[in-house]
């Protein structure tokens, strides 16, 4: 949710418009920014030489996601195949790329060029639903979808499944990135 104020006061020399925008522990961001800028409704708004992304970009992201996460979920139980890119047969970096197309995110097909090509990343600690997380030196991927699970395509004679990241995944983790 954003508020636009619109203040003129002695210790303001010009008028300005604020944003106030909840993140998503509850907090509160304060942001400043000139009229002209306000009157847009931009994705990010320029305060002197600070960059603060808006929230509009932030849901964006986080819908895409749960595009992605649902798509990868319905994937659950088809085979794994090598090179497998669907609709009914998958290899681990297909899936990733098949669920984050399906939500208008274009990806590379092997795991090391989609680590790459994402610049957002992310540590273990800070996982959110539909970030790709990366094992074995980034030689396997699967999306995150929250409550410490992960949906994959595991191996040979395997299925698509839904798994917990315990220890053994934490212990084999190189990385996570997040997409959109």
């Amino acid at each position: 949710m954003a508020i636009g104020v619109v203040l003129n006061t002695p210790l303001i020399s010009r008028t300005a418009s604020l944003l106030l925008s909840g993140g998503a522990v509850g907090s509160m961001t304060l942001v400043a920014f000139a009229p002209a800028q306000a009157a847009r409704t931009p994705h990010t708004v320029v305060t002197n030489t600070v960059t603060v992304a808006s929230t509009s970009a932030v849901s964006r992201q986080q819908k895409r996601a749960a595009i992605a996460v649902r798509y990868a979920k319905a994937q659950i139980g088809d085979r794994y195949k090598y090179g497998g890119n669907g609709p009914s047969s998958w290899d681990c970096s297909g899936l990733v790329r098949a669920s984050w197309r399906k939500a208008g995110v274009k990806l590379p097909r092997v795991t090391y060029s989609q680590y790459r090509a994402v610049k957002k990343k992310v540590s273990w600690s800070h996982l959110r639903s539909g970030d790709l997380v990366f094992f074995y030196n980034k030689g396997h991927v699967g999306i995150y979808v929250g409550k410490g699970y992960m949906i994959h395509a595991p191996s040979s004679g395997k299925r698509v499944q839904k798994v917990k990241l315990g220890s053994y995944y934490h212990h084999h983790f190189s990385g996570a990135v997040r997409p959109g």
